[in-house]
């Protein structure tokens, strides 16, 4: 048997994952993360993207953060996310929509654009089919 450790994926909304995992992968802000049972205990933020974890049965769940904080702690990584979904439970043609929409409104100069909210939606959109991308070539 494997060593694991537990792990949990919180949004504001609701608890999207908690069991036993022997590996997380997700992207924090000065670049990849990889956790494994005994980490050195960490504190850090996450990028919009995908969330990976490998179960004990060598198995792997892709999830969707769009931000948020990763904490280790001895024998626990809890991740607090802005918001959370499966993978799978993503709407690919939503995520599509919603990055040509922030796309146009950048590029519209009429109107008064707040860049950074935009911008914080384009980069989610992108985030949102990174993750979607990355779920279809873990099932082949």
């Amino acid at each position: 048997m494997a060593m694991t450790i537990h792990c949990d994926i919180v949004s504001a909304e609701e608890e999207i994952f908690s069991g036993r995992v022997t590996m997380i992968s997700a992207t924090g802000s000065l670049g990849e993360l990889g956790i494994m049972p005994g980490h050195a205990p960490l504190l850090t933020g996450i990028r919009p993207g995908p969330v990976r974890l490998k179960m004990d049965d060598g198995e792997e769940e892709v999830f969707f953060a769009s931000g948020g904080f990763l904490e280790v702690q001895p024998g626990v990584v809890t991740i607090l996310a802005d918001t959370a979904a499966r993978a799978e439970d993503l709407d690919e043609a939503a995520a599509v929509e919603a990055q040509q929409a922030a796309e146009k409104m950048l590029q519209d100069h009429t109107g008064e654009v707040e860049f950074s909210a935009v911008a914080a939606q384009l980069a989610e959109a992108m985030a949102q089919q990174r993750t979607l991308a990355e779920l279809k070539t873990r099932r082949r």
